[in-house]
């Protein structure tokens, strides 16, 4: 079994899952990486951090993807301290409530709700049967949702109802497992400069010139890797289930 805690991070190839992973490698973790996309650049910075890293290709929506997964962390890492549910797509097509589609639906919904969801189930038996071995050992498991769990955007509902969904796994996660002493943690960014809304940039360059966010500034992955930390690290020993926002204070309402 390995010395160092093992963290699985899922859509680690670019954009905030890389942030994450990276972050986390600095804070002393050999990466897992889990991602549709072969992510060297990722693994090669988790790698110049000095630590070890497994990138697995694979879709988290696909049960045999997971299921190996799983199985190689365990081969070649021997343990899992953090899972970081990070993978997530938009609708190929913005489309309105009226027209939208059951195939998109299915895609969206499937990669950003069913794959975690299973995934964590699959992990929490892993991280229960490894307290065995540790006892005194510390879990955690991180979803990265979004402000679109409480926003709404007729433009991609299937994409709202997958994070609202996130956000009540997150909570059934958290009561199930607080048992077993693992943590259950969702991270919520708001408007990130991502490849996901590179589309969008100058809409919302004017919105947070006029205020839409208290914080006068795109949201980066760095951010959202920080929360990640903070979760992953213990610092919040008698916190589960609980909702970090890192959205520039987008979430406040303000008169």
């Amino acid at each position: 079994m390995g010395h160092s805690p093992v963290a699985l991070v899922t859509g680690a190839s670019r954009g905030i899952g890389a942030a994450i992973a990276i972050r986390l490698a600095g804070e002393g973790f050999d990466i897992a990486l889990f991602d549709v996309q072969a992510g060297q650049e990722t693994a090669q910075a988790v790698k110049q951090a000095g630590r070890g890293c497994l990138p697995i290709q694979g879709d988290v929506s696909q049960a045999d993807d997971r299921r190996r997964a799983l199985e190689q962390i365990d081969q070649q890492l021997g343990r899992l301290d953090v899972l970081v549910n990070n993978a997530g797509v938009a609708p190929n097509v913005r489309a309105d409530l009226l027209e939208a589609t059951q195939e998109s639906y299915d895609r969206v919904m499937n990669i950003n709700l069913k794959g975690p969801y299973f995934l964590t189930q699959a992990v929490a038996k892993y991280m229960i049967r490894q307290r065995d071995q540790r006892p005194q050992g510390r879990a955690c498991i991180i979803n990265i949702s979004s402000m679109s769990a409480y926003t709404a955007s007729p433009s991609r509902g299937e994409y709202c109802l997958s994070k609202a969904g996130v956000s009540m796994a997150t909570k059934l996660w958290a009561a199930r497992l607080s048992e077993f002493g693992i943590g259950v943690y969702e991270i919520r960014p708001g408007i990130i400069a991502t490849d996901m809304t590179a589309g969008v940039k100058d809409r919302y360059d004017r919105l947070i010139a006029e205020g839409l966010t208290p914080i006068r500034r795109w949201g980066q992955g760095e951010d959202v890797a920080a929360a990640v930390a903070c979760c992953a690290r213990g610092d919040l020993p008698f916190s589960t289930g609980e909702v970090i926002n890192v959205d520039g204070g987008f979430h406040l309402r303000i008169l």
